[in-house]
């Protein structure tokens, strides 16, 4: 039933492999851009105002820490709760619980500050997770790092064992 859902979801919203683990299709780009000289320094480029993506993943796999350049709005859909893993600039690290059960605490939004090393699981065993991301200004690949585990470690010791776990690299 599952494989399923997540295969009908794949396959109808044209959803590819995304290079973090799981799979994406962006939905939305701006089609007017930012000027590389409005930005603050860390932009390389013009950047489209704002860009959104479907995101889906799946129990078996994860998203692997990673940061971007731009605050990134989360958006739970459907299926099991995600958990979003943030390590902050300060090194602190939190494990939110997105999903639409606001009676157990949970909410559908959250927001991941710029900067931030980032990751996620689906919480439910033999489950997905559907969101989507709003990211502000827009992505763009080059805004895009993944984490290399050992230097991600090195950085932050005292969270090996989460880095461990989410990290291909």
């Amino acid at each position: 039933m599952v494989e399923k859902k997540i295969q009908s979801l794949v396959d109808s919203l044209e959803l590819l492999p995304h290079p973090e683990g799981g799979y994406y299709k962006e939905v939305y780009r701006s089609a007017n851009t930012i000027v590389k000289s409005a930005l603050e320094n860390r932009f390389n480029g013009d950047r489209s105002y704002c860009t959104s993506i479907y995101f889906l993943l799946t129990s078996d796999n994860f998203s692997g820490f990673h940061r971007i350049q731009q605050d990134e709005i989360w958006n739970f859909y459907e299926g099991s709760p995600l958990l979003v893993h943030v390590i902050d600039k300060e090194g602190v690290y939190t494990c939110h619980e997105i999903g639409m059960d606001v009676s157990l605490g949970l909410f559908p939004q959250l927001v991941v500050p710029a900067g931030a090393w980032f990751a996620s699981s689906v919480k439910n065993k033999e489950d997905y997770s559907f969101v989507g991301c709003t990211v502000a200004p827009g992505f763009d690949f080059e805004d895009f790092e993944l984490a290399e585990r050992s230097l991600l470690i090195k950085e932050y010791p005292q969270h090996q064992e989460i880095i461990t776990k989410l990290t291909r690299i």
